[in-house]
């Protein structure tokens, strides 16, 4: 029952004069239970207010219909519709006498149960029939047995996703998966709680005066709790299509941490969401090639509600109710009232690239003229952007929300206009317009422009890291945002696993050989994963899935749970099944992958970032890489998003790798990562080369060094360049600026006096701060005859690090039967040596830890 006032249209009769039974008294079969608890006095259900028994017994507080006809004093009233509170005896439903006949599931239906007649006070007389399952269901039924012409009492209700409901300091209602349903409908079935039911009869002959209403059984018992009279012209209890209003922050009102305002409500009717207005420069959207978040209105919000045409809007707060908006009366626009057009215009959206007409998928953003988000059919209307709560095709920046679409989708659209964004990945403009949405408007076509072409210069873009996603959502966002390979990853959290199920060992889904285009591919592996030395991630390995997916305990494995294994066992496996090893989110765990990087077993180092909106290229991940050149450790970087939310961005960081003259396969990416023609970027394309050798590759000079000469090209098409450095060895040597420009290319000699490595980095930013990272090379190594590639603190600091990982095995991990143990300590000490060594035969002092 709702905390606001009853509909004025609405009078309820007092029924005590008639009233022939108490609630406890009535037989089992229509004992309403704590139904109505604590429902006595005035009351109010769907807006309609009725006068309910009182509590003191053992006094009548219910119309037992049974055998004699109840007469009702109406005293020359007038109604367009009578609206009860009732219920009819639970029976059983006989499906098949002998075999299916005992279940109480209120599916019975069409019975007679009793007869309302409508006495006027000139004589005449209207009876209407009161069917079983029309205007009158059972107090307990099964799912899906709800009434055709009645409502249940119980209210629907609004509810916030957990995190949202902890945000808000509210307890949650609802558990975690269908928090992100954001309702309950009232119609609960016998085993969640028992309903009366909610009819309005329509009166024949509004303008008659009533005299009586005649109540009568028709062979099966039922009780009456409630009486109303309405004078709207609708049916009370039918609303209206979901609407949308601006007003005016009511006073005493406050929006949450979650941009929610609570404390609105209605009485024939329900709020669904108020939120802020987004308020977006409509000058600006068209030109403006960058992520520009709205501003969040502090004083206007849009309510989006539910509700019969003659509903009232209440702000409810400590002090009382007020009324913010009667729907019944034109909006009041010196009171800041708007209604918002509703999105009710069926339009079907098709995507083609320009230059083929060729359908593609796109993530698109749609919003009306107040700032609300517009979703195609199948999207939510707001997108949660919180852990493992939404993993369905969307993506959700700042107030920004997307929604990943094939070529063709459709959208219910308001008249007027309407921002449309569409993103293709990164070799393609983004497209802005604003469509002029007309009641003829059934179809429009956007055409995107690919404005880059490094695809067809051999290029293939990836994300290494990805989580969550069924194989084929991957499959489509990978394909909306131009990402030709997306590696969806199993792994454990404590007791949860994630996408085992999706793993078989073989299939790259996408792929020719399985009935795909070829062109955009998903491919399930595992990220093995422990808190303390470390994650790995295991791309493309055929053959069983590699277990345990995480060990050692807490976070990523269970409480109780042994040290099993290292990294390194688990990349061995990998690389003996053919898979491709990725060291995750540089730099970090800082552990045991120094040590896997000296025995020579990670394929890649990966930059992790969730969303480049807000984020980017880790400048400690790319220092902690450079430690590994240094040393001459030849691995390229890559790119991943770690996505495991729609608050993150698939490809948002990813990597390029070049096929050079190779088919495009799964196999053959992974050949190319390996061989280190590769670069990491949230959005500028980079190529280097050095004395004509790709990254991956090496020059060799004599022992007296030269001259190398280094030319290098960057292209954008969302992220301005700011800033273009070849490094060397971690220098700069040279720096271009780029002007925030979409193209720059360059060319410089570089003295080489010792062994060293050159690469290109890239700055610039989706954001205000153009100093961020936005792209790098791999490197190319030069190496002069005779000298190694070292670097004694890159050296001192990963034997640190293995010490560390010795340490924790030996001391506080938890120990597994003695000969894994003993396998365990036999790698990190061959890791230990191996770098060990190289730091003897170079005279290099370092503090030996005790025992060593």
């Amino acid at each position: 029952m709702s905390q606001v006032p009853a509909t004025p249209l609405g009078r309820p009769i007092d029924l005590s004069a008639v009233f022939n039974a108490t609630r406890a008294g009535l037989p089992a079969a229509l004992h309403p239970g704590t139904a109505l608890d604590p429902g006595y006095g005035e009351a109010a259900f769907w807006g309609v207010p009725f006068l309910l028994g009182g509590a003191s017994s053992p006094d009548p507080d219910v119309i037992h219909l049974t055998d004699d006809t109840v007469h009702v004093a109406l005293d020359g009233s007038l109604a367009n519709w009578l609206v009860f509170l009732h219920c009819v005896e639970d029976i059983k439903t006989n499906y098949l006498a002998g075999f299916a006949d005992d279940s109480r599931d209120g599916n019975s239906v069409g019975d007679p149960v009793a007869e309302y007649a409508l006495v006027y006070t000139d004589g005449s007389r209207h009876a209407q029939p009161i069917r079983r399952r029309f205007a009158i269901q059972q107090l307990r039924i099964g799912w899906g047995a709800s009434a055709f012409e009645a409502v249940p009492h119980r209210p629907h209700t609004v509810d916030p996703t957990m995190m949202e409901a902890y945000a808000m300091g509210v307890t949650p209602r609802t558990s975690y998966g269908y928090g992100e349903v954001r309702h309950n409908s009232g119609r609960q079935s016998g085993s969640e709680g028992e309903n009366l039911w909610v009819y309005a009869m329509p009166n024949p002959h509004p303008d008659l005066p009533l005299d009586t209403l005649e109540l009568t059984s028709r062979g099966e018992e039922a009780a009456i709790f409630g009486l109303s009279l309405v004078q709207t012209a609708q049916n009370p209890l039918r609303w209206e299509p979901r609407r949308k209003l601006r007003v005016p922050l009511p006073p005493g009102l406050a929006i949450s941490e979650t941009e929610d305002v609570l404390g609105l409500d209605m009485d024939m009717g329900m709020v669904i969401s108020a939120r802020p207005v987004l308020v977006y420069d409509p000058e600006s959207w068209k030109p403006d090639p960058f992520d520009r978040q709205p501003a969040v209105s502090t004083d206007e919000i849009v309510v989006e509600y539910a509700a019969h045409p003659d509903a009232r809007l209440y702000a409810a707060t400590k002090e009382g109710c007020s009324l913010v908006a009667d729907l019944a009366q034109d909006p009041d626009a010196e009171a800041g009232l708007q209604v918002i057009e509703p999105a009710s215009r069926p339009v079907k959206l098709r995507f083609r690239l320009r230059e083929n007409g060729q359908p593609i998928a796109v993530r698109l953003h749609l919003h009306g003229a107040h700032g609300e988000y517009l979703p195609p059919r199948g999207g939510h209307r707001r997108v949660n952007g919180h852990w493992f709560e939404d993993n369905y095709g969307e993506f959700v920046n700042g107030a920004n929300q997307y929604a990943y679409v094939h070529g063709d989708v459709e959208a219910e659209l308001p008249l007027g206009p309407v921002y449309l964004e569409a993103v293709y990945g990164l070799e393609a403009l983004p497209h802005r317009e604003v469509l002029d949405i007309g009641p003829e408007t059934e179809e429009v076509v956007v055409e995107l422009d690919r404005v880059l072409r490094w695809r067809e210069q051999g290029w293939v873009s990836a994300d290494t890291h990805v989580h969550f996603l069924s194989p084929t959502t991957a499959l489509l966002e990978g394909a909306a945002e131009g990402l030709n390979v997306v590696n969806l990853l199993v792994s454990q959290w404590g007791e949860m696993f994630s996408n085992v199920t999706d793993f078989d060992g073989a299939t790259t889904l996408g792929a020719r050989d399985f009935g795909g285009d070829g062109e955009y591919l998903v491919r399930v592996g595992t990220e093995n994963r422990m808190h303390v030395l470390g994650h790995v991630s295991l791309l493309g390995y055929s053959g069983e899935m590699i277990h345990p997916l995480c060990t050692g305990g807490p976070n990523e494995s269970a409480i109780g749970d042994a040290q099993e294994v290292t990294m390194a066992q688990w990349s061995r496996r990998c690389i003996e099944q053919g898979g491709l090893v990725i060291s995750p989110h540089g730099p970090n765990p800082q552990g045991e992958r120094a040590a896997d990087v000296v025995l020579g077993l990670v394929h890649g180092i990966e930059m992790m970032v969730m969303n480049p909106y807000s984020q980017q290229i880790s400048k400690y991940g790319i220092a902690d890489w450079y430690r590994f050149l240094n040393l001459g450790y030849h691995i390229p970087v890559v790119g991943g998003s770690d996505k495991m939310m729609a608050s993150a961005l698939l490809g948002g960081v990813r990597t390029y790798a070049n096929l050079g003259a190779r088919e495009f396969t799964y196999e053959n990416w992974m050949d190319a990562v390996r061989d280190g023609d590769t670069f990491v970027t949230i959005g500028p394309l980079v190529d280097v080369g050095v004395e004509g050798q790709r990254p991956g590759t090496r020059v060799r000079l004599p022992a007296s060094g030269g001259t190398v000469a280094v030319e290098w090209k960057v292209e954008s098409v969302r992220v301005p360049i700011h800033r273009v450095e070849v490094i060397v060895g971690g220098r700069i040597v040279q720096l271009e600026d780029g002007n925030g420009g979409r193209a720059l290319k360059g060319a410089c000699s570089v003295q080489v006096t010792e062994s060293t490595w050159i690469a290109v980095r890239v700055r610039g930013t989706y954001t205000e701060d153009p100093e961020r990272i936005a792209a790098h090379s791999s490197a190319i190594m030069v190496t002069l005859e005779g000298s190694a590639h070292f670097n004694d603190e890159a050296a001192v600091s990963l034997l640190a690090q293995i010490e560390g990982t010795q340490a924790y095995l030996e001391t506080i991990a938890t120990r597994p039967d003695e000969q894994r143990f003993q396998a365990m300590r036999l790698v990190l000490e061959q890791a230990y040596n191996r770098l060990h060594q190289r730091m003897h035969a170079r005279g290099i002092f370092h503090r030996h830890p005790h025992g060593k």
